[in-house]
């Protein structure tokens, strides 16, 4: 008793073998239609050699229709007339003429479906005419065209039904891989973004932090004979500032690692705008004198408009120490309005070289504005940068409370 699988396996190979389903099918076809000839072998109209000529004939267009349905619709369209002209009767093997309009409706082109629709809405017709039964009144024998002409046209409907399901399929398997496609290209071009932004992250700590070491380092071993108290207070501040630049990263590299972000988890939260306070006290302990205020109301702000604000100042004080020169001034102002947070970041320095203000950066690499830019065009804000008149520089910013549309 045949099993599961064995009905399966039987399955696959009628699958993967359609010509050869056809060609067994043909072949019984063609036996039924041979016995039928020679069984109505001199009958007056009915030439036995001749019928199973065109049976042959049809056979063959039943067992090559997938193959090549185009030429099949032809092949039989021939076979039909050479059956009016020699005066052959309808045989068995005219089923095949059902099987290849459903085939050229389903696989064929579209001149091959629409030749073959015509041809089987006429061939009732035509068969009628061509051998009238006498006995049958003109009324029967149109209602009998009539419904000859049926099967035909349901073979062709089937057909073009068929086609346009496995267009529909097509289509939506077309669509579904062009979706996979784009949410493979979304992800990488996330995983970009998110690579871009740690970047910023850690160009922004380790900037702020080791220049704050740096200039801590050296006052130390300037008055570390002199005076020892102020060279243990800047190596305290150099350790506290260590330990900041290091709970910073490990958060950054902790988002590395999971594929998210961690706000909050073990190592620290975001800076936000309250933060800026300590990052001046901060930068006033490293020997940079700088002037803080406050405008306006202060209330909670959108998490990315309060990380830009922190990174932007940290950014501007960092580059101050750095191309500011000796006995340099900073102010910091912040300023909360109805519909945003505006910044303006100043210093009376020399500034940075002029050939780093056309990169586009303040970094040492051309890139400290470029990653100002891109944070406030992330919030949907402006930024407006460059040499302050009579000397320094200037960095102004606002910071909306809704992105841009």
């Amino acid at each position: 008793m045949p099993t599961l699988g064995d009905v399966q396996r039987l399955y696959e190979f009628i699958r993967r073998h359609p010509t050869w389903v056809d060609g067994f099918w043909a072949l019984v076809l063609l036996g039924l239609s041979c016995m039928t000839a020679w069984s109505l072998e001199g009958i007056p109209g009915r030439h036995g050699w001749g019928a199973v000529g065109v049976s042959f004939v049809l056979c063959v267009v039943v067992a090559l229709r997938r193959r090549m349905p185009e030429k099949m619709v032809l092949l039989a369209a021939a076979t039909g007339l050479a059956q009016l002209v020699f005066d052959i009767g309808a045989v068995v093997a005219d089923f095949a003429l059902l099987v290849i309009i459903y085939t050229a409706a389903a696989i064929g082109a579209r001149w091959a479906s629409r030749l073959a629709l015509g041809g089987g809405l006429c061939a009732a017709t035509v068969a009628q005419i061509r051998w009238p039964q006498q006995e049958v009144t003109p009324a029967g024998q149109i209602a009998m065209a009539l419904f000859q002409t049926v099967p035909f046209a349901l073979a062709w409907v089937l057909g073009d039904s068929m086609r346009t399901r496995r267009a529909y399929f097509a289509q939506l398997e077309e669509r579904a891989s062009r979706l996979e496609k784009e949410r493979e290209a979304q992800a990488k071009v996330a995983v970009a973004a998110e690579r871009a932004r740690i970047a910023r992250e850690l160009h922004d700590v380790v900037a702020h932090n080791v220049s704050v070491m740096v200039v801590q380092a050296d006052g130390a071993a300037y008055v570390l004979d002199t005076a020892p108290d102020q060279a243990k207070k800047a190596l305290a501040t150099i350790s506290s500032t260590g330990r900041q630049a290091l709970a910073e990263m490990r958060r950054l590299l902790g988002v590395l690692r999971t594929g998210e972000h961690q706000e909050g988890g073990e190592y620290v939260p975001q800076p936000d705008v309250a933060q800026i306070k300590d990052l001046v006290e901060q930068c006033r302990g490293s020997g940079l004198s700088v002037d803080f205020r406050i405008e306006g109301t202060p209330r909670p702000l959108p998490s990315g408009v309060e990380l830009t604000a922190y990174r932007i100042v940290q950014e501007a004080l960092t580059n101050t120490r750095k191309h500011g020169g000796p006995d340099v001034g900073a102010s910091v102002r912040l300023v909360y309005f109805d519909d945003g947070l505006g910044l303006l970041v100043e210093d009376d320095g020399k500034g940075a070289p002029q050939e780093l203000y056309q990169e586009g950066g303040l970094d040492g690499q051309g890139h400290g504005l470029i990653g100002m830019r891109e944070r406030v065009g992330m919030v949907g804000g402006t930024l407006d940068a460059g040499p302050r008149p009579g000397g320094g520089f200037r960095i102004s910013a606002l910071l909306p409370l809704k992105p841009a549309h």
